[in-house]
């Protein structure tokens, strides 16, 4: 009695997820594409103008939290795409042992499409952090790289220049 009746609670719970999953990839993949749209003009102007300027801390803090957000993306895409796959195989199951093929084909698509979507935005979410890791790295090692030969070009001009050429008898 008690083992049927959490059965029928985790399938009725289950049940109710998949709406807010199918959002949440369709969210998600919003939001890949935004990204992407976003990394463009980071590319072409925003890490340009801020390496520029010699700004190595907002590079370091912008690029932080732009590669945190496509990881994010990279993260939870796949896993709704996952959780939109396997909550409608157990009805699509289950009808299928009923001889209802029409909502096996049904839960199948569903699974199908949501697998892809899933995989999707995780796609452009992985692209987009190699990438901005890659543009912010070589702008802040650029950065480094100028603040050293600035200090390499002021300790010359503070040491004296002794010339060795000069032989004393």
């Amino acid at each position: 009695m008690l083992y049927s009746f959490s059965l029928d609670i985790m399938h009725l719970i289950t049940s109710w997820l998949l709406q807010p999953v199918v959002w949440g990839l369709l969210f998600f993949t919003g939001l890949a594409i935004y990204e992407f749209g976003l990394a463009l003009g980071e590319r072409l102007s925003v890490i340009p103008a801020l390496q520029a300027a010699k700004q190595k801390q907002a590079l370091i803090s912008q690029g932080k939290k732009r590669i945190e957000r496509a990881d994010f993306i990279t993260r939870i895409a796949p896993m709704l795409g996952l959780m939109g796959t396997l909550i409608p195989l157990g009805p699509g199951l289950s009808a299928l042992g009923s001889g209802d093929i029409s909502i096996l084909t049904t839960a199948m698509t569903v699974a199908f499409d949501t697998t892809i979507i899933g995989l999707f935005a995780g796609v452009i979410g992985f692209v987009l952090g190699r990438m901005r890791r890659r543009w912010y790295d070589n702008a802040i090692g650029e950065l480094e790289r100028l603040e050293i030969a600035e200090s390499v070009t002021d300790t010359a001009k503070l040491t004296p220049v002794v010339d060795t050429s000069i032989k004393t008898a």
